[in-house]
């Protein structure tokens, strides 16, 4: 199973960084992920594998969210059987 992690906000130093760190907390492996700045908008999706997940989906997408409280940044975690449904026409 994967999941789409989205990060978005105004850029700063360290994002990837502490994304990947919850990533690797939780024992999600990244398999793709891209990244861009906008003027000072930071925007990131990642897609990662979640089968070897230490933790619940949850708590995983929990975390993410603290993260995101913290560094006032938008970070969402979403099944990847959901946002291709969500996609569909």
């Amino acid at each position: 199973m994967k999941t789409v992690v989205s990060v978005i906000g105004m850029d700063a130093v360290g994002i990837i960084s502490e994304v990947s760190a919850v990533c690797a907390e939780c024992n999600a492996n990244i398999v793709d992920i891209t990244q861009s700045v906008l003027q000072d908008m930071f925007v990131m999706v990642m897609l990662t594998e979640i089968e070897e997940l230490n933790c619940s989906f949850s708590e995983f997408s929990d975390k993410m969210k603290a993260l995101g409280k913290d560094r006032g940044l938008d970070i969402r975690v979403m099944h990847e059987d959901i946002f291709n449904s969500m996609h569909r026409i």
